[in-house]
């Protein structure tokens, strides 16, 4: 079982998202607020913190800047998943720069791409 951050602000994806992975046994605490997502990442340890990257109040890319605090690039990669609408190839070129997956929204297969993010994140443990 992972412990799973999940930063979304569309509440239809996130309550998806949420029911899917806590379907497949993992913890998942969901979040629309960029900031207290921070707090929560400062507070707690998560295996997997799935971000998307356009927000009400920041970034996905400003959470993982605040996150360097208390993680290594290595960690940074290992535990971030970004996604967004917005896949644009300046995104995914600043996504690389973190070396975090990027998947797309809206996804053609929800149940794939949660079998890729909990794949990904098997790999790096």
């Amino acid at each position: 079982m992972k412990k799973i951050l999940l930063v979304e602000d569309e509440p239809l994806i996130q309550k998806t998202l949420k029911m899917l992975l806590q379907r497949r046994g993992h913890e998942v605490m969901a979040l629309s607020s960029g900031i207290k997502a921070i707090a929560q990442i400062h507070d707690e340890n998560f295996d997997l913190i799935i971000c998307d990257l356009m927000l009400q109040d920041i970034t996905g890319f400003d959470i993982i800047e605040e996150s360097k605090a208390k993680f290594s690039p290595e960690d940074i990669s290992a535990k971030f998943r970004i996604i967004t609408a917005y896949s644009s190839p300046q995104i995914i070129e600043k996504a690389k720069l973190y070396q975090c997956a990027i998947y797309s929204k809206p996804f053609t297969d929800v149940n794939l791409v949660i079998d890729n993010i909990l794949r990904e994140n098997n790999d790096a443990d």
